[in-house]
């Protein structure tokens, strides 16, 4: 029986990696910095959260916002190691996907090399045969280049696919680019937060990603 199922592509932060406190904490220090005045809660960063850097930035300075994402970026990188927690279960789930042999890649609006460090950190390096990050696409998520890209560097279809993520340019991404997607039920905002953009499925768990699979 052939399988329908054979490629999965997942989101990094938040998805397969618990940076919250991590990606919070420098956007407060980052902001902090370049807005004093200003006092920013976890509730004014968390739509922050899965675009990417450049756009945020702009949003608030567009002729200092590369600036901003050079001081974020150094910030993040320096406490990266200190701050990020593991999901529990996530590590045993994407063990068993890889050694039943599924095709699997991160596509993440992240910068390749931190990426990287994030999978190594967590010894999930291993097990992923492409890793597309910020620094080699055109168009972030949600433009559907990244998982176009890892589609075709796995010798993958749409059809055969289903992208996991826990924001919305992680959903958005998927539907435009015609692959099933997974919305995770760990995400800061929450699993209502991700029905509102029609994810193919809800995780509760990443184990819940395996039975998925196994029976399509």
């Amino acid at each position: 029986m052939t399988r329908k199922i054979t490629t999965l592509l997942f989101d990094l932060d938040g998805t397969l990696i618990n940076t919250n406190e991590l990606i919070i904490k420098t956007f407060q220090h980052t902001l902090g910095a370049y807005y004093p005045e200003r006092t920013f809660e976890r509730e004014d960063i968390l739509p922050f959260i899965g675009p990417s850097l450049i756009d945020t930035f702009t949003g608030f300075d567009p002729e200092r916002a590369q600036e901003m994402v050079d001081h974020y970026r150094a910030f993040n990188k320096e406490h990266h190691d200190e701050l990020i927690l593991e999901y529990d279960g996530v590590y045993e789930a994407i063990r068993a996907l890889y050694e039943e042999d599924y095709k699997l890649a991160i596509v993440s609006t992240k910068m390749y090399d931190m990426i990287l460090k994030g999978l190594k950190t967590t010894g999930l390096d291993k097990y992923f045969q492409v890793v597309i990050g910020l620094d080699q696409v055109a168009s972030p998520k949600p433009d559907p280049e990244g998982i176009n890209m890892a589609l075709k560097l796995l010798n993958s279809t749409a059809d055969e696919a289903i992208m996991v993520g826990d924001n919305y340019h992680d959903m958005e991404a998927a539907h435009n680019a015609n692959v099933k997607s997974a919305g995770v039920s760990w995400a800061i905002r929450g699993a209502d937060y991700l029905r509102g953009y029609n994810p193919t499925y809800i995780l509760e768990s990443m184990g819940d990603l395996l039975e998925i699979v196994r029976e399509e």
